[in-house]
């Protein structure tokens, strides 16, 4: 799955620093077990705070950490990545995939449209 470099950078960092867990989780909890869900929100809250400004904290953007998986997904979708392999780095059948998030793709029909009729002359070449 992509991953922007600067991210990849951190990833492998935290990797070298903490390992994981042996059934292969990032974070893990004071005694090594699972972050309690009440810890991960405190700790969600905290980095948004210090990432966003004002603005953006008092939005819903990233209100949950889920909400970055959905944003990536919509970014792969909208930057032209084909629906099969989004579906495959997202964990999702193709279905399932567009039913979620093809509400999400926007403003690429003046670009498909050019797609298609650069096909088309291509297959009077």
């Amino acid at each position: 799955m992509p991953c922007p470099p600067e991210l990849t950078v951190l990833l492998r960092e935290h990797l070298d620093e903490h390992g994981t867990t042996p059934d292969g989780r990032l974070f893990r909890g004071v005694r090594g077990g699972p972050l309690s869900e009440s810890l991960y929100g405190r700790l969600w809250a905290k980095a948004r705070a210090a990432a966003l400004t004002v603005e953006e904290v008092a939005s819903p953007l990233a209100r949950r950490p889920y909400d970055l998986r959905h944003a990536a997904v919509s970014t792969w979708l909208n930057g032209g990545v084909p629906a099969p392999q989004v579906a495959v780095w997202a964990g999702h059948s193709v279905d399932v995939l567009l039913r979620v998030y093809a509400k999400c793709i926007a403003g690429q029909e003046d670009v498909l449209r050019r797609r298609v009729e650069e096909a088309l002359r291509q297959g009077r070449s």
